[in-house]
């Protein structure tokens, strides 16, 4: 009966070995998967939120990536108006600093959220606008 006994022990060790690589292999598949999944935008621009508060407006290009880059990147500036005492919102082009950027690689980790930016948003509009002074 011992022997009998070895025999099934050793089956079992078997069955044990297959079902973990079994299960092994699902959770690669399982992540492997998730991690390689990009999200694909349908409008031509994002709003992403960065964790300090700053928005900025671009096309957001390999988000869901570890390097996720912006490209034709805006940002809105308040200036006071000082004869009213209001606030004036306005977009301004990134690039006309002195180092000229023309993009931004983004920390995914610095990332609080990304929106679409509707096509017939003010956003939208101004980026338009913007567009066509530079022409």
């Amino acid at each position: 009966m011992r022997e009998n006994q070895r025999g099934i022990g050793v089956v079992q060790i078997v069955w044990i070995l297959a079902g973990l690589l079994v299960g092994a292999a699902a959770v690669y598949h399982v992540v492997t998967h998730y991690r390689e999944t990009r999200v694909v935008f349908t409008t031509p621009y994002q709003a992403i939120l960065l964790v300090n508060g700053s928005v900025y407006f671009g096309q957001l290009q390999d988000y869901g990536t570890p390097h996720p880059i912006l490209t034709d990147v805006y940002y809105v500036v308040s200036q006071p108006n000082p004869e009213t005492k209001q606030t004036n919102n306005i977009l301004v082009k990134r690039g006309k600093e002195l180092h000229a950027p023309d993009r931004m690689y983004l920390n995914p980790n610095q990332i609080l959220f990304v929106e679409p930016v509707g096509t017939n948003s003010k956003v939208a509009e101004l980026i338009s606008q913007a567009k066509q002074q530079q022409q």
